[in-house]
């Protein structure tokens, strides 16, 4: 049975117990939800089915839309127009969530978590005190949801070994991260911000020529037609999550449900489709000196233990990760 089928009967499923009305029944309540994804996507796929089933769990009294491909923003906008009231949810990634609650960012400290299964134990051993942060924030995250293990892609010719090789190409860094700068500051290279609608035509004119990136997400978002090399080590993991800022009282339990089945769905099917989509960009394959990159990131945990995140949190994860 195909992901898709599997995912609607899984999700359908819960109509049948809940029984639903007429298509035509109008929605009582829309709820919107931005995501960077594009529609066509497989984060774009589960949202899809996802709508169905709370359409058809709640007799059409509930609807949720979706606007994709950052038609709302980066994330960080997002999240300001849940907080403005502009937007009821979004589907956001560790750089968008720590807009909401900053620790939970801890879970891509570099060098720690790069494994699925490091990073679901550390994510098991801190998932109390993160959803607790994002409910005391004012939101309510529906379900987790993985987004795939980052490489470092490469445009045009040129090898990175160390980290010090950055400092002579140009690396993206998502603007609103807080991480990534002191990567780069550590390595002694000069990154170029932008939010992630921007990253295709900064690649396509040359502006940046270096990605860490996971590869479902490079190749979804359409950036691996400009890229010709791609690193076999992984840097670390990227998670994300289905937040809304407030849930309906009398529908609140369709969502819980569905939302979190739709996390569920995301982290099984991500996991395989980020590997096979590595496999499938036709790029020239790499080897970094993984010790020198160890030697780095150990020097970035350093530093964001100093100011950024809780010395207590980062031993947490590095002890999941056993580093």
């Amino acid at each position: 049975m195909s992901f898709r089928k599997t995912l609607v009967a899984t999700l359908g499923a819960l109509a049948v117990l809940m029984g639903f009305a007429s298509k035509e029944a109008r929605a009582d309540e829309v709820i919107k939800i931005g995501t960077l994804a594009p529609r066509q996507s497989v984060w774009g796929q589960v949202f899809q089915v996802w709508e169905t089933a709370v359409d058809k769990k709640s007799g059409g009294k509930l609807k949720l839309q979706f606007f994709y491909n950052g038609q709302q923003g980066d994330e960080g906008a997002m999240v300001g127009k849940m907080k403005a009231g502009q937007l009821d949810g979004a589907a956001i990634t560790a750089v968008g969530l720590s807009k909401i609650y900053k620790p939970i960012l801890v879970l891509q400290i570099p060098g720690a978590l790069n494994t699925w299964e490091k990073l679901e134990k550390a994510q098991s051993a801190l998932k109390g005190d993160f959803e607790k942060g994002v409910h005391d924030g004012g939101f309510e995250l529906l379900g987790w949801g993985h987004v795939g293990r980052a490489h470092l892609f490469l445009k045009g010719d040129g090898k990175i070994s160390k980290p010090e090789d950055l400092k002579s190409r140009k690396p993206y860094m998502w603007r609103d991260d807080i991480i990534s700068p002191v990567f780069y500051s550590v390595a002694g290279a000069t990154p170029v911000p932008l939010n992630v609608p921007e990253v295709l035509p900064q690649l396509k004119t040359g502006a940046i020529d270096t990605i860490n990136a996971p590869s479902l997400a490079v190749e979804q978002l359409q950036w691996a037609p400009q890229l010709s090399q791609a690193s076999n080590q992984v840097t670390g993991c990227a998670i994300g999550a289905l937040v809304l800022k407030a849930l309906p009282g009398d529908l609140r339990t369709i969502l819980t449900d569905t939302g979190k089945i739709a996390g569920q769905a995301l982290t099984t099917k991500i996991k395989s489709e980020d590997e096979a989509a590595f496999g499938r960009m036709k790029l020239t394959h790499f080897d970094v000196d993984q010790g020198a990159f160890d030697k780095a990131f150990k020097e970035v945990r350093k530093r964001l233990g100093q100011g950024t995140f809780d010395p207590a949190l980062i031993k947490k994860v590095e002890e999941a990760g056993g580093v």
